[in-house]
């Protein structure tokens, strides 16, 4: 499923490269959204990128904890596995940009694309069940995921208050909580275990 999204994504991405009325037509735009119901844009954004280097940075993310946790969820949910992983994608597609909605409702000129609130919710849903396990800042320095999930969603708090760069720090942040939330959602038990690997740690 992670191939398969990333395929699509790409190949959606690389259109509106070179075709900019479609990323006009299907990118995130609250005005749009809220006041003529263009409803779709909830979810095409999120299968379209600003240039190259957005759609890389994001796919090369996504591939790097989306397979793993996709076998993780198939190893904890059975044949249930691949449709929540599918639910945990689309559904922080569809609930990261929420707030980003709502504050920029009556802005016209609010826009953006990008798969990285849905990404968000794959990285932390990966730290969430194994809190612990080494993540390659920057792909060099080592820290641990907890400490990584930390210095992340305080980061992009912060810097969605601000609101300084052209960058949906909001939307990175709730799709960050959300990867931490669905697990739980679908088996409350997970919860436990995500105590009992932050107090087992040696």
């Amino acid at each position: 499923m992670t191939i398969i999204i990333i395929a699509i994504t790409a190949v959606l991405s690389v259109l509106a490269f070179n075709k900019p009325e479609i990323l006009y037509k299907y990118q995130f735009n609250p005005y749009q959204i809220f006041h003529r119901k263009q409803y779709i844009r909830l979810v095409s954004h999120a299968f379209l990128h600003a240039n190259w280097s957005h759609l890389l940075i994001n796919m090369l993310v996504l591939f790097s904890f989306g397979q793993s946790l996709e076998k993780n969820f198939e190893i904890i949910f059975g044949r249930l596995g691949l449709p929540y992983y599918l639910l945990l994608y689309l559904g922080a597609v569809l609930v990261s940009p929420i707030y980003s909605l709502i504050r920029n409702r009556n802005n016209s000129t609010y826009n953006a694309v990008g798969a990285s609130g849905a990404v968000s919710a794959v990285v932390f849903a990966s730290i969430f069940l194994a809190p612990w396990s080494r993540i390659y800042f920057f792909g060099l320095i080592p820290i641990p995921g907890i400490v990584f999930a930390f210095l992340y969603l305080l980061y992009s708090w912060q810097m969605s208050k601000r609101n300084r760069d052209n960058i949906a720090h909001d939307t990175h942040f709730f799709g960050a909580i959300i990867g931490l939330i669905i697990p739980i959602i679908l088996n409350p038990k997970l919860l436990s275990y995500f105590i009992d690997q932050l107090i087992s740690f040696q």
